[in-house]
């Protein structure tokens, strides 16, 4: 079959490629005078591509690796197309990828490649056919239509898989109503006609969709009715197997397992968190014949052996005797890919003698079982690749307002607007915003940052650590960014934790949190003198108020609290009146939710905060470290109305803040000099079970 032939269906796809160029923005009046920047736990130093390594000649060395995508942006969770799939060109292509790509302003979409090699002269460092050949050509589409600029949709795409006509895969655009209920579902879209069916029932979240080898059968990790209850480690998902064509005759087939992967279609290799403690892969067996399909009926069997973890199984039909695995071994703070041969029991590392000290992530098989694919951050950029970006533009659903990813913490802009301070622990440093004269000002351990009003260069923080008792001694400076010596004062004196200040708009005032008394509640000092000049308290009571954010008429002060359920890790966001009365809710985000870090914007109107209030997105362990791998960017009105999701991802977003004046939706460079792929694997996977039930982790191991 020619390529000819499906010339309509390729032109249709290349149509909707265009809608990733760079947009032509309306002016500054008519998009309005808005924007909002916020950060993502480690985001900017993951640069993931998804490389390949043979399952043959082992040990490998660094030359077996090919990379197959191509240093654009973020691109991760790959899986191999099934040969003359998609463009069955005469010859076809030696190798097509499916997978997800976040080029789309920040979004995440799915892309199809094919993938065209040419051989390369043998040398005694290259010993099989894959390691002596390079990619000489690539044809790349986009493989769903990207929203236009007007309709302002935006969505998660996640774990995509081509089975026949039609790519299945997890989206986030549909918002179930209910506050902290998971977006995620899985859809079915026929690639020819762009017709798209849900699969996933309304009131139900689905993650990690996989596919059987007949087409028939999808498999995913799924809530059901339980919900989630605010896990960040082992979801307590469970599987469910339904017909792909249409989501019918659903049934639950494993209690308490996460991302699943075929190898025919009757057995399902998953993983779960064992009694033992240990994240180990199970296998499913489902009964033969075309009876009723249920828990009781399916047959579980332990596969890998405790005394390391292993996760993200990845199978393959032309092959039952071995499946793919991310593991992480006792004395190692690296997730590695290793092959586990069913027949022996026994494992083969892969990833560790092409790049030790490197974290691998989502292996998946070809489907001749003949090769190894998984994502890692690819390292330092070369000309041809994304730089590191200071600020990123990330698609915004809302007409007139600009949205960024900034590379720090608890990043404010200056009043004008021309500079941001940001927290990079340990040290704030100041920045132009348009990325230019960055500047360390401070080397201390600090958190929380704001502008004066109308003090020129006077920013203010709090000098510390964060997540810290009452009783830990943090206080609240100010420091002079435009002065080079004697810079900063302290103005708290009285100790206790205190942080998250504000300054009200004349410049007259700070509002902060402190735990002078035992409990964290707000508190007024005077901006310039601190509480040498007297010191007010505007909460009071055996609970946490913090994160407080000054409106700009001076009304308002927004803040976080557990007060209406003290203890229990569960914020809400109240307004007060700075006189104290006029105490009010603002949000409910669903029983035991978490709702923080609220910023005003410029007209007073709204507030930009971060919550858990649209679930979690996927399967954590199959990301690197998030503290909350829920957190969003939301905002709503001050009266209560209008919540609106900003982000859709699987990372942390957090600190957001307004800025004073629009910014044109333009990505800005990092300053050169920064590390690359300076972020960390799952904290929690470090624990590792000591035979008793209980774990150490790897610091106790001796690292």
């Amino acid at each position: 079959m020619k390529l000819r032939q499906y010339i309509p269906f390729v032109w249709l796809l290349l149509s909707w490629r265009w809608s990733l160029l760079p947009l032509s923005y309306a002016s500054d009046e008519e998009q309005g005078s808005t924007s909002i920047i916020f950060t993502t736990l480690g985001r900017p130093d993951y640069a993931f591509d998804i490389y390949s390594v043979p399952v043959n000649n082992i040990p490998l060395t660094p030359n077996s690796e090919l990379r197959l995508t191509d240093g654009h942006s973020v691109n991760f969770n790959g899986q191999f197309a099934p040969p003359t799939l998609l463009l069955p060109t005469d010859p076809p292509p030696p190798l097509q990828l499916v997978y997800v790509t976040e080029r789309n302003n920040g979004l995440s979409t799915i892309f199809y490649d094919a993938l065209y090699l040419q051989q390369q002269p043998q040398t005694s460092s290259r010993r099989s056919t894959l390691e002596s050949q390079t990619i000489t050509k690539r044809i790349q589409l986009p493989l769903l239509p990207n929203h236009s600029q007007n309709d302002n949709k935006v969505s998660m795409k996640d774990k995509p898989t081509l089975t026949g006509e039609y790519l299945i895969y997890v989206s986030t655009h549909e918002n179930p109503g209910v506050p902290r209920v998971s977006w995620a579902a899985v859809y079915s879209t026929h690639l020819k006609s762009g017709n798209t069916r849900r699969l996933t029932p309304y009131g139900v979240a689905d993650f990690s969709p996989a596919v059987s080898p007949s087409g028939e059968f999808t498999a995913v990790a799924s809530y059901g009715e339980s919900g989630w209850k605010g896990e960040v480690e082992d979801l307590t998902t469970d599987i469910y197997v339904f017909l792909t064509r249409d989501g019918t005759q659903r049934a639950k087939v494993v209690e308490h397992g996460g991302w699943p992967s075929w190898v025919d279609d009757r057995t399902i290799y998953f993983h779960r968190r064992g009694d033992d403690q240990w994240w180990s892969v199970y296998r499913a067996i489902l009964p033969a014949g075309k009876g009723s399909i249920s828990v009781d009926s399916v047959r579980i069997e332990r596969v890998t052996p405790p005394g390391l973890h292993a996760f993200t199984p990845a199978t393959s039909p032309a092959n039952h005797e071995f499946i793919a695995v991310a593991t992480r071994r006792p004395g190692s703070t690296y997730r590695q890919i290793e092959l586990f041969n069913l027949v022996k029991n026994e494992f083969t590392e892969l990833t560790r003698f092409v790049s030790p000290n490197s974290h691998h992530l989502n292996p998946f098989l070809s489907p001749d079982s003949t090769q190894v694919g998984y994502h890692k951050c690819r390292g330092e950029p070369n000309s041809n690749e994304s730089p590191q970006l200071l600020l990123e533009n990330v698609k915004s659903p809302v007409p007139g307002l600009s949205i960024f990813r900034f590379t720090g913490s608890f990043s404010v802009f200056s009043p004008s607007g021309d500079r941001i301070a940001y927290v990079d622990m340990p040290g704030i440093y100041v920045v132009n915003s348009d990325g230019s004269n960055l500047r360390k000002v401070s080397d201390a351990m600090t958190f929380s940052t704001a502008w004066d009003p109308v003090r020129p260069g006077i920013i203010y923080t709090a000098l510390g650590e964060g997540f810290s008792s009452e009783s830990t001694r943090i206080d609240i400076i100010s420091i002079n960014v435009d002065q080079k010596s004697n810079n900063i004062k302290r103005l708290t004196l009285g100790g206790g934790n205190n942080a998250f200040p504000s300054v009200s708009p004349d410049g007259k005032w700070i509002v902060f949190r402190s735990a002078r008394t035992g409990y964290k509640n707000l508190y007024v000092m005077d901006a310039a003198e601190g509480e040498s000049n007297g010191l007010r308290r505007l909460t009071e009571g055996p609970w946490t108020d913090t994160m407080c954010n000054w409106s700009p008429d001076g009304e308002w002060i927004a803040f976080a609290s557990d007060r209406h359920a003290p203890g229990n890790g569960s914020f809400e966001l109240y307004l007060i009146h700075p006189n104290g009365t006029g105490l009010r809710k603002l949000i409910q985000s669903g029983s035991g939710g978490r709702t923080n870090h609220p910023y005003f914007s410029p007209d007073g109107k709204k507030i930009v905060f971060t919550s858990d209030f649209a679930g979690i997105s996927a399967e954590p362990i199959s990301n690197p470290h998030q503290y909350q791998p829920y957190g969003e960017i939301f905002t709503i009105g001050l009266d209560g109305s209008g919540l609106t999701r900003l982000t859709h991802n699987s990372y942390e977003d957090g600190t957001p803040a307004w800025a004073p004046k629009f910014l044109k939706p333009v990505s800005i460079e990092k300053p050169k000099g920064g590390p690359y792929c300076a972020f960390e694997d799952l904290h929690w996977l470090s624990n590792m079970p000591n035979g008793n039930g209980s774990v150490v982790s790897n610091a106790q191991c001796g690292l």
